[in-house]
């Protein structure tokens, strides 16, 4: 089958790779009808997440139809649709039971990395690296699916291919970012980043209940999305001064919750952002903090900051002062799909929560190298690109 491979920093490539087969009886094979670029993905095509192989194949959100199914599986049939949780969770140990589920203990089946890395491994995950399970990715005409009842879930009659497709990955990354962020009916929040995690995020502390949701971008068009869809007020933090006008729209106290959706490559006016792409292109740190560092002092005191974006290890100039002085309750993970495709779903039915327009480059799967090139220079005003396999 033909699938999108990474073979080499910055170097992508649509090739022949085995077609996938059942390998334990609680899998399911998947036809993928649709699969998306995500800026996680960035990270690996720039070489900044390690344990990566020439010929893996990307992408880990996406939404297709059940072609064969294990011994096991109860809760799908060949003709289904579903849309897949990027995380992979057995549903059985002591972390699905808590309904943590990208920290499920059996998911991945490669931990060493991780836990030598971080103490303690997190689940696995599609198409992100060997340090994460090494599993092929959704960028392909099929994939398998481990522990398909506990991560794949029907899509209804009156939710869109390309709707659903979000809720696979950016939905549930946005809306647990609000959620465990503790947003309140009446907060102040604030999000980085106008992409769709961010985006999704905005409109998930929204539905949420808060008074004001405030998203900061340095691109125009995200930023117009953010305001027509999400709902969101919008500042360019190349224009605007941002802890100003946080604090003026904040009573002066600060945002209550402040959602990180940037991640590890984050951009920042000034000569703090050459001396952090500095620092990581000679690996003495993995990430580029800018936009937690930004988050942390913004927010007020007592209050909450939650990071989504994707970090891989070490930090410089970490606001630990601030987090301590200031009384910050700080929260990371990755997302727990499972917990929340199902109501995510229903809601894109009743149309509180659409997607589409996050799709900006819909393309066969054949031309997913420029997609991704248009995706990473961020031309033609592109939020997402989709590849279409079949």
């Amino acid at each position: 089958m033909k699938a999108l491979q990474w073979q080499g920093v910055n170097k992508l490539a649509v090739g022949e790779v085995p077609d996938p087969t059942i390998r334990n009886a609680g899998d399911i094979l998947v036809r993928v009808r649709r699969t998306v670029t995500c800026g996680s993905d960035l990270h690996l095509l720039g070489g900044y997440i390690p344990f990566m192989e020439k010929g893996d194949v990307l992408g880990h959100e996406f939404v297709g139809e059940v072609v064969e199914a294990g011994a096991d599986v109860q809760r799908h049939h060949v003709g289904d649709r579903v849309v897949v949780s990027s995380f992979i969770a057995c549903g059985r140990c002591w972390f699905c039971d808590q309904r943590l589920y990208s920290l499920c203990d059996n998911g991945n089946t490669n931990p060493a990395i991780t836990e030598t890395l971080w103490g303690h491994a997190p689940s696995g995950c599609f198409g992100y690296s060997h340090a994460m399970g090494g599993n092929p990715g959704s960028h392909a005409e099929y994939i398998r699916v481990p522990f398909a009842d506990v991560g794949a879930f029907p899509v209804p009659d009156a939710v869109s291919d390309e709707r659903a497709l979000f809720a696979s990955d950016s939905a549930s990354t946005g809306w647990m970012g609000a959620e465990l962020g503790g947003v309140q009916p009446g907060d102040v929040v604030a999000v980085w980043g106008a992409g769709a995690v961010g985006q999704l995020a905005a409109r998930a502390a929204a539905l949420l209940g808060a008074d004001r949701v405030i998203i900061i971008d340095r691109y125009d068009y995200r930023l117009h999305q953010a305001e027509k869809y999400a709902g969101a007020e919008t500042l360019n933090y190349e224009r605007d001064d941002v802890a100003g006008e946080l604090r003026e729209r904040s009573g002066g106290r600060g945002p209550d919750v402040c959602i990180e959706a940037v991640g590890m490559e984050a951009h920042t006016p000034g000569i703090q952002f050459g001396y952090d792409q500095l620092k990581q292109q000679l690996r003495l740190q993995t990430d580029r903090p800018a936009a937690v560092r930004d988050a942390i002092h913004a927010c007020r005191k007592g209050g909450s900051v939650f990071v989504l974006g994707v970090y891989a290890g070490f930090v410089d100039k970490f606001p630990l002062g601030a987090l301590m002085n200031k009384g910050l309750t700080v929260r990371g993970a990755q997302m727990h799909g499972q917990r929340y495709i199902p109501m995510l779903l229903e809601r894109m039915a009743r149309d509180e929560l659409v997607t589409e327009h996050l799709a900006t480059h819909v393309m066969p799967l054949g031309q997913a190298p420029e997609g991704y090139r248009l995706f990473k220079e961020k031309e033609d005003n592109c939020v997402r690109a989709v590849f279409l396999p079949h």
